[in-house]
C-alpha cells in the first residue's frame, strides 16, 4: 500500500516512521527546499508543496500517486483569514479528484465545537452560525461534497506529549482558566489513531481523537510544573464563567481502539 502525507511535520514525521515501520510506502510533503533536504537525508522520501493557498512547488504530482492520501496542513487561525485555509484544501482537492485518489484522511480539530458547557461528540450539528472554527468547518464541508473517494475525518484534541507541554504556556502566569475539562492527546496516540483508521479501513466517518480521561487544567498545568521543574500559574480564575466543553472519545473506542496514555497527567515530554 502507498501512504501519502501532506505535511511531514510536528505529526507527519512520526506517523511516517510508524507507517514506514508496518511496511507500507510512504513519502510526504514539506513546504521548503532547506526542510526537504534535511528530511532526504533523514531517509524520507519527500517533495516540497506549498498552498498559498495555490499548489506551489515541483514534481509534486507524484504525492497523488498513492493509496491514500493523508491531509495534515493545520490552518493558519492567527495569521491568516477563515477563508484561507479552505482555499487551500480546494486545490488540494482538484488535484485529489484529477488523480484519482481512492483514500483521504483529513486531520481536523474539536476547535471546530462551540464552546457550549457541554459534552461535544460527531453527531453534533455543526453549523456555520455556531461553529468554533469556521475555517475548519468549511474545509471539513468541502472535502465532502461531492465526493469521488473515501474519506474520514479526525478531530484532534490538543496535540501534546513530547516538546509540547501544556503547563510550560500558563507558567507564572496570572488568573488562569483552571476549572474546565481538558480535551489532549499524545502525539503518540495520534499516530496510532490515524494508523488504525487506514489498518481497520474506518472510512467514511468522523472521529474524535481525545483522550477518554479529561482531569481539569489546572491539575494538568500543576502537574506539568512539578514534573519538569518549572514554575506553575501565580493565580487561578475562580469565576468560573468562562465556556467549556468536553469533548467525546467514545466512537473511536467503539472500534476498538485503546490509547497508550489514556491520561493527560501521564504523558511524556522531552
Amino acid at each position: 500500500m502507498k501512504i501519502s502525507i501532506v505535511g511531514l511535520g510536528w505529526l507527519g514525521r512520526p506517523l511516517a516512521d510508524r507507517l514506514k515501520a508496518k511496511g507500507l510506502k510512504v513519502k510526504g510533503t514539506t513546504t521548503t527546499i532547506q526542510k526537504s533536504e534535511m528530511l532526504t537525508n533523514e531517509g524520507y522520501d519527500n517533495v516540497v508543496l506549498k498552498f498559498s493557498p495555490f499548489p506551489e512547488g515541483e514534481g509534486y504530482q507524484r504525492i497523488f500517486d498513492t493509496d491514500v492520501l493523508i491531509i495534515n496542513i493545520p490552518p493558519r487561525t492567527k495569521t491568516a483569514q477563515p477563508t484561507f485555509h479552505p482555499e487551500q484544501i480546494k486545490f488540494l482537492k482538484e488535484m485529489i479528484l484529477q488523480h484519482k485518489v481512492p483514500k483521504v484522511i483529513y486531520v481536523s480539530a474539536t476547535s471546530v465545537y462551540p464552546d457550549e458547557n457541554q459534552t461535544a461528540k460527531e453527531s453534533d450539528n455543526l453549523t456555520k452560525e455556531n461553529t468554533g472554527n469556521l475555517a475548519l468547518f468549511n474545509a471539513e464541508k468541502l472535502l465532502w461534497a461531492d465526493k469521488q473517494y473515501d474519506l474520514s475525518i479526525v478531530r484532534f484534541g490538543g496535540l501534546l506529549g513530547v516538546d509540547r507541554i501544556p503547563g510550560k504556556y500558563f507558567s507564572g502566569k496570572e488568573n488562569v482558566e483552571g476549572t474546565s475539562p481538558v480535551n489532549y492527546i499524545h502525539r503518540d496516540d495520534a499516530v496510532k489513531l490515524i494508523s488504525w483508521i487506514i489498518e481497520k479501513e474506518l472510512w467514511n466517518d468522523t472521529y474524535n481523537g481525545v483522550t477518554p480521561l479529561h482531569p481539569s487544567r489546572k491539575e494538568v498545568y500543576e502537574k506539568n510544573a512539578s514534573q519538569m521543574g518549572f514554575e506553575p500559574p501565580k493565580s487561578y480564575d475562580s469565576s468560573g464563567a468562562k465556556p467549556w466543553k468536553k469533548i467525546s472519545g467514545a466512537k473511536i473506542l467503539e472500534t476498538g481502539f485503546e490509547f497508550e496514555i489514556p491520561d493527560p497527567l501521564e504523558f511524556w515530554y522531552a
